[in-house]
This record gives C-alpha cells, structure tokens and sequence, in this order.
C-alpha cells in the first residue's frame, strides 16, 4: 500500500466518528460535510506521525474547522436570525440505519440542536466536545483562546441551558408513538380536549416555514399548541410514521407527493413536551425521504 492510500485509509477509520462531530456543531448535514472534507485536507498536509491519539487529534482540529464555520456564518448575518429548524435525520420507524446510528448517538434530537443553535461559538464547542465527545477542556481551552477554567464554565452554561430547554425523551419508542398517534388522532377529529389532555401544559411548538415565512413561529402552552393542530387537523390523514432523529416523529405528504412538513415530536412520561417542525418548501424538497419507503 502506497503512502497516500494509507492516509486515506487511516482517515476513513475516523470519518463517521468526525461527521457525527460537525453534524452536533453545526445542525447541517451539507456543513458538516464540507467541514469533514476541510479536516481532511488539513489532516492531508500535517505529519502527523507523532500524534499518539488521531482521533482526539482529528476530533480537535474538526472542532476548530466547525468553530470557525459558525463564526463565519454569525459575521454575515445582517439582522438576528429568525428561528431555522436543524437539518432533519430521516428513518424508517422499523429502525435506524448503521450510519445513521452513529450520526444519532447520544440522542441527537432536534430540540437539542435547537437549544444548541441559542448558543454563542464557544460555548457551542465546549459543550459539545467535553460532554458529547469526552475531550479534556485543556485541549479545547486553546481552540477558543481561553483558559481551562473559563472553558468549564462555558460548557457549564451551556449544559444547563440544553438541560433546562431540551429534556431527554423518553427511551421507549412504542410509548413515544402512542403519544404522537393520539395527538394526530385528535388533531383530525378536531378533538381540542384530548389535543390538550396529550400535550404537556408547558409544551412548546417551533416550526420553521422559511425566511420571512407566516408559518415560522414559536408557540407555548398545550391550549395554544392545541388550536394551532385542530387549524391543521385536515393535513393529519397524511402523517406518514418515521423516526425523526432518533424519536417518535412524522413526515406529512399529501397525495399527490407535496411535501407538507416534517415533525418530531418529544415526548416525557407519556406527555408531549416539545414539537419541532420543519416546513420551509424549498428544504422540504432537498430532504431523502426514501427510507420511509421500505
């Protein structure tokens, strides 16, 4: 095997491991993408060859690359940015594929890369590669240009923010689907009292409908979220089942194949605490749906 070939080789070995890392950073599949490619190039013209710990290696300099990417995406921000949902992880509801697996460990849903978007750069990489990835603040205190202990307490933050505003689901699927069948079941009905009596009464619905788009809105309160679902009860026949990042969620397409929306659904003790939705037609069309199809 030729040098070059090695390198690649022993690239590979990190790339799923490195997309997962870029995927939590930046909340884009086509980012992280293009910020595993650029750690490749960087990784391509560095020797390397005294690095006892590639992964925590690579795992680093994929950092900086994303650090870097969501500064740069800050800077050209003219005015706040309006709410814009994650890129979706779209499964079958029969299971997730072995990648897909990877990309989701650690339960990667899109109320939690919600939250994480609320958070400034640093704050952003420090959470994300001590608490998800186990990297030593004193290797992520340089990235940042800050101290060890000043880098613990970003991730601190950070932590109690993603701890206060996006709350684990619960692991049974089975118990997650009940819940979001019978809101659909009572969205088509028009059934405003068993909407309600499925949503927690602190629950919250964020959709994005696309720059400048009436349909991007954040709404709280299980009797406010109630009669925006019985508005659109008439588009719950066409809910098709799939797991949205790992939880209980649907793809709604009308008959004849327009892509409506897609929305995850987080469900706590049998309660429904958090629906996210995307409905911005233009990344509606761009999404793989095919995996619905098997």
């Amino acid at each position: 095997m030729d040098e070059s070939a090695e390198l690649i080789l022993r690239f590979e070995e990190h790339r799923t491991h490195l997309r997962a890392v870029a995927y939590r950073m930046l909340g884009s599949l086509s980012e992280a993408d293009d910020a595993v490619q650029e750690t490749w190039l960087r990784f391509n013209r560095t020797d390397t060859s005294d690095v006892e710990n590639l992964a925590g290696w690579l795992t680093t300099v994929a950092g900086r690359v994303c650090l870097n990417m969501l500064r740069s995406r800050e800077s050209r921000r003219e005015e706040p940015l309006e709410l814009r949902m994650p890129d979706p992880v779209i499964s079958h509801e029969g299971g997730i594929d072995p990648e897909q697996e990877a990309l989701l460990a650690d339960s990667v849903g899109l109320a939690l890369l919600v939250v994480l978007d609320s958070l400034s750069p640093a704050e952003r990489l420090a959470f994300v590669l001590h608490d998800m990835f186990a990297v030593p603040f004193d290797a992520i205190a340089p990235l940042i240009e800050r101290t060890p202990a000043t880098t613990r307490q970003l991730a601190s933050r950070a932590r109690r923010r993603v701890q206060g505003q996006a709350p684990v689901p619960d692991p049974d699927l089975s118990r997650q689907r009940v819940a979001v069948d019978a809101f659909f079941a009572a969205a088509r009905d028009g059934d405003f009292d068993a909407l309600v009596s499925v949503l927690d009464p602190d629950v919250v619905l964020r959709s994005d409908g696309g720059v400048g788009h009436s349909l991007s809105v954040v709404l709280h309160s299980a009797r406010t979220v109630a009669s925006q679902a019985v508005t659109f009860g008439k588009l719950s026949p066409f809910a098709r089942p799939a797991l949205i990042n790992g939880i209980a969620g649907a793809a709604v397409v009308d008959t004849h194949g327009q892509r409506i929306s897609v929305m995850a659904f987080t469900v706590v003790d049998g309660k429904i605490v958090a629906i996210d939705v995307l409905s911005d037609p233009d990344r509606l069309r761009a999404l793989d749906l095919s995996a619905l199809d098997r």
